[in-house]
């Protein structure tokens, strides 16, 4: 059930912060209630992650697909360019979250 909560506070991360930059610093309403409940629902859905998933690899499973996320949604959504390194890290990031799911002994507790 860990990894089903760690998705779920995911996507509530990747609303939450996509909808941060719709709120215009705060200044439109309900883009502004979306990024309070959007992160929100993911800190809390974190910490039903932790009942058994480790720290550190929920961490990183969080922040890694997180961060390819927002960036595809930047893309998509808000019309912003990535170049050749973005593009690198990016898959140097997707690459490190295959190691540590496919690879990684570290079990959940």
């Amino acid at each position: 059930m860990g990894y089903v909560y760690l998705f779920v506070a995911i996507v509530a991360e990747v609303i939450g912060t996509s909808a941060l930059k719709a709120s215009q610093e705060f200044t439109r309403f309900w883009p502004s209630v979306v990024v309070v409940v959007g992160y929100g629902l993911a800190f809390y859905m974190l910490t039903l992650v932790l009942r058994t998933v480790p720290v550190g690899i929920a961490y990183a499973l969080w922040a890694g697909l997180g961060i390819v996320l927002v960036t595809l949604i930047g893309v998509l959504a808000f019309g912003e360019k990535l170049d050749l390194p973005a593009v690198l890290g990016l898959a140097l990031i997707i690459a490190g979250v295959v190691v540590i799911q496919g690879f990684s002994k570290v079990s959940a507790h």
